[in-house]
């Protein structure tokens, strides 16, 4: 190998990228256990079909196009490695082979338009689904990280190297990217069937709290390991992950106990996730102290914002406006006040004295992201609409989409439904005697009198049952 290579910064940053394609799996087992069963299969899909599409993707264009020589401006990068051509073995990106830089940023480009599927669940046509993940990634995901994440000693993507918006790890081109194309596709395809009417809980808070346990885990490698080195910065960026989304997570507990009279595990799993985006792009800038507040500020905003969504009229089925726009919001501007100088940037926050100077460009990159990819995923959205058809039929949505876009169901009950009927038809089986047709069963129940009818039994039916964090989403 050549000089300047590190086989332990290379081995690193090759189990990072493992780490966060776990990622993708794990958010969709977070949001395939927040939809109703009906729909279990389908979200899953929609992760995982993110998987498929981007890398093939990648390899063809888009690492070109993101990380490519500059094509002018700091808007987009060449085509100059269509194919990944002209890429050596023994080339290097830093102290890593280009290979592996490629294969870590992969796994980023694979999450961001499978963390949008979330706001269109239960009612989006899969196959339409795949052609926008297709759009998306080179519309949007492709540039944008070309304008945060390309570094070419001022040559770069304009608003990371140029500007000097920090990004350490993706709050504007991952998260608030996602999170307001979300916003933009559930306008367009409209409130789901009974949204506002009909009970619409999680079917399985196991499996919501399995996914973000997955996402807080492989969340280590999206982290840490956007240091591309073993070195003092990932470790810091390491903890800081740590510290902000508990912090996040006791945030977003004490809200919905002081809102809604109760800490629910569901909270608990959103509070962690906020956590994880906040500190997302600010792990690399800021400290430990910084970290745990950037952490309560997230799990109580983020907690507080997914409300916005019954206040505002929109349908964002899985809150991925209020966790993921709103919580990459929050971090990205927290650069801005926290970041000390003295990490892995020398950029100094309005607390530690850097005044208002970068605090200015944090709020420029996320204006700049969010309407970029506002208008671009909204005019996507609707062109798909109105060509090949994004939403599923009224009647498929009410019935179940998995069977009528995947002619499957996530749990077969079916084998359960027939051996209880075996079991209660076999002989011996203690079953209640018919009644003789024609004749009473017993004497008529005595006649209520307006007291005993108005007046309850039981004290406690007289309370409503508390509302709960499950129920308030």
């Amino acid at each position: 190998m050549p000089d300047g290579f590190s086989a332990g910064d290379t081995a690193f940053v090759f189990i990072s990228a493992a780490l966060v394609m776990l990622m993708t799996p794990g958010l969709a087992f977070f949001y395939g256990g927040m939809v109703r069963v009906k729909s279990t299969l389908n979200m899953l899909a929609m992760s995982f079909i993110s998987l498929a599409v981007v890398s093939v993707l990648w390899v063809l264009y888009g690492y070109s196009l993101a990380f490519g020589p500059d094509a002018g401006a700091g808007l987009i990068g060449n085509l100059d490695f269509l194919g990944m051509r002209g890429i050596g073995l023994n080339d290097l990106s830093g102290s890593i082979p280009v290979t592996a830089f490629a294969s870590f940023q992969l796994m980023f480009a694979v999450i961001t338009p499978a963390l949008i599927s979330g706001a269109v669940a239960d009612r989006a046509k899969f196959s339409a689904w795949a052609l926008f993940v297709a759009l998306w990634v080179t519309v949007v995901y492709f540039p944008v990280a070309h304008w945060v994440f390309f570094f070419d000693n001022g040559h770069g993507g304009w608003l990371g190297d140029r500007a000097g918006v920090i990004d350490f790890a993706g709050g504007t081109a991952v998260h608030i990217n996602a999170g307001v194309a979300g916003l933009a596709l559930c306008l367009v395809l409209g409130k789901r069937v009974g949204f506002k009417k009909d009970p619409m809980r999680p079917h399985s808070l196991p499996l919501v709290m399995l996914g973000s346990g997955l996402l807080w885990f492989g969340w280590f490698g999206f982290n840490a390991g956007s240091a591309l080195a073993a070195n003092g910065v990932a470790g810091m960026a390491f903890l800081n992950t740590q510290v902000a989304t508990a912090a996040a997570m006791l945030g977003w507990l004490a809200y919905e106990r002081i809102k809604h009279g109760a800490f629910t595990t569901l909270g608990a799993a959103s509070g962690a996730v906020a956590g994880l985006v906040a500190i997302t792009p600010a792990c690399g800038s800021v400290s430990l102290l910084g970290a745990i507040a950037i952490g309560l500020i997230a799990g109580a905003v983020c907690a507080a914002a997914i409300g916005l969504k019954y206040r505002l009229g929109f349908d964002d089925s899985l809150d991925v406006v209020g966790v993921h726009a709103v919580g990459g919001i929050v971090g990205s501007l927290a650069v801005g006040l926290f970041a000390t100088g003295h990490v892995g940037q020398t950029a100094q926050g309005l607390f530690y004295g850097g005044g208002f100077g970068q605090l200015g460009k944090q709020a420029m990159g996320v204006a700049v992201v969010a309407a970029y990819s506002f208008v671009l995923s909204w005019l996507l959205g609707t062109a798909i609409h109105r060509t090949v058809g994004f939403r599923v039929a009224e009647e498929v949505e009410v019935a179940g989409i998995d069977q009528a876009e995947h002619a499957e169901s996530a749990y077969d009950f079916s084998a359960v439904g027939a051996s209880l009927a075996r079991a209660l038809s076999a002989p011996g089986t203690d079953r209640p005697a018919a009644k003789p047709a024609g004749k009473p069963a017993g004497k008529p129940a005595a006649k209520a009198t307006d007291k005993t009818a108005a007046k309850p039994t039981d004290k406690t039916a007289e309370k409503p049952a508390k509302r709960t964090e499950v129920d308030a989403r």
